[in-house]
């Protein structure tokens, strides 16, 4: 691996069979999850945007080893190792069906992602970072319920603000899973629009058997989240998209600094709080 990653487990994968220092030096969007599977359902948009495309290259990143997966069915008897084993091929899987530039699984525990004083998530990630240079990046927002994407988002934040200003990405969205965005007022929303290629989707999302067949039906979630994301975002004009996803800007937290990620992320309620309040008060 030309990539130096700490853990052991670290795993990278080019589904072209580039030379690895190529396959991701041409990386212009990059994904970092916490899961296997997270990235086809929050990053689709860039997914879909690289695919097929010689000028733009998508890049995964899956932080987490997926031992601690739920499992019932034929799933239930599976070990830890198993899940691993299991998680990560079907993540590798996904990267050759969204022909992705590479796929990186950095193989570590939940655990060791949500401990601040561990100090390898990061340099993994500034790492990666310095070697794709993206233009964009996607990653989980901060208003996530998982506490395990929440400890992802402040590692990245983290790496990215490591990187000098001129090398850091032009745009930098915070997508959905654990909440939906939807509570976003309109003019706070990132409209990422993920209508094309549904067989595309479709393919990417049931590569995750262990998880749909062992218990979570996350194929039918996340498709029918997109669908209602289009058809209520405006009430009143026909649908342009048969799907939406939302994110929140985080170009912002890369820019300064000085910008705390929890103000910063609260400034989004307050601007709901207040956008309520009018609306009732309006008609009182």
């Amino acid at each position: 691996m030309s990539l130096s990653l700490h853990h052991p487990g670290a795993d990278l994968f080019v589904p072209d069979r580039a030379p690895a220092e190529d396959a991701l030096a041409r990386t212009t969007h990059l994904a970092i999850g916490a899961h296997q599977d997270d990235l086809e359902f929050f990053a689709y948009h860039g997914i879909e945007a690289c695919y097929r495309r010689d000028d733009r290259w998508f890049t995964g990143v899956t932080c987490t080893d997926g031992g601690g997966s739920s499992r019932v069915g034929p799933y239930g008897a599976f070990s830890d190792d198993e899940m691993r084993a299991i998680r990560a091929d079907e993540q590798r899987k996904a990267a050759t069906v969204g022909e992705y530039a590479a796929m990186i699984q950095l193989g570590y525990p939940s655990s060791a992602i949500k401990d601040p004083a561990d100090a390898r998530p990061v340099e993994d990630l500034l790492a990666i970072l310095q070697a794709t240079r993206p233009e964009v990046v996607y990653l989980h927002n901060p208003a996530d319920k998982h506490d395990t994407h929440i400890a992802v988002l402040l590692r990245c934040i983290a790496a990215l603000r490591r990187l000098p200003a001129d090398q850091r990405p032009k745009q930098a969205w915070g997508c959905e899973i654990w909440r939906g965005l939807d509570w976003l007022l309109d003019e706070d929303k990132g409209v990422l629009p993920v209508s094309a290629r549904p067989n595309l989707q479709a393919a990417l999302n049931g590569i995750f058997d262990s998880q749909i067949t062992g218990g979570k039906r996350y194929d039918l979630a996340v498709m029918g989240r997109r669908l209602a994301n289009a058809t209520f975002y405006e009430s009143h004009a026909s649908d342009t998209e048969t799907g939406l996803s939302w994110a929140m800007d985080l170009t912002p937290l890369l820019q300064d600094e000085s910008l705390d990620i929890a103000t910063y992320t609260t400034g989004y309620v307050d601007r709901l709080k207040a956008d309520i309040q009018q609306r009732i008060h309006k008609f009182l």
